[in-house]
């Protein structure tokens, strides 16, 4: 399986990286991706700016894990994990997950299990920047609530 897991704070190109997930695979049917970008308001407060933080090595090592893991439950011809770090303003892209396989419903479950354990499981810190201030920022509850499906199936 061709799997790649990045941390960077440089942008990606979306039409790029999907392209090189796909390339040369004739077997596969379904590509399936995930972006997540910043927005302006979290929890009832503007947002100004954040900025991410992680684990050089420990945050690599925690993504490819979470990327066997889902190698494990679905036939997966490759599956790309880019996450940035460093400041990041509203609309910037933060994070994406996409996964290729022969068939959509295999990919489609995959993106959804790898971005569910990555919000809640990666080490990652975040900061906003406020109007009242910076602050650091927990996973959700929706965040912990949607990743606790994939421990009953």
């Amino acid at each position: 399986m061709n799997t790649s897991v990045r941390i960077e704070q440089a942008d990606f190109d979306l039409s790029t990286e999907i392209a090189q997930l796909r390339a040369h695979d004739p077997k596969v049917g379904a590509v399936v991706g995930f972006v997540g970008t910043v927005r302006d308001m979290n929890e009832g407060l503007d947002v100004a700016s954040m900025e991410l933080e992680h684990y050089p090595g420990m945050t690599e090592k925690s993504i490819l894990a979470i990327v066997e893991q889902a190698r494990a439950r679905w036939p997966l011809a490759g599956a790309l994990v880019i996450h940035r770090v460093g400041p990041l303003r509203p609309q910037e892209q933060i994070v994406l997950v996409a996964v290729s396989s022969a068939h959509r419903g295999e990919a489609f479950a995959a993106c959804e299990f790898i971005i569910d354990y990555l919000k809640t499981e990666a080490p990652f810190w975040k900061k906003e920047d406020t109007p009242q201030g910076a602050r650091w920022v927990d996973a959700r509850v929706t965040d912990e609530a949607a990743l606790d499906k994939w421990r009953t199936l």
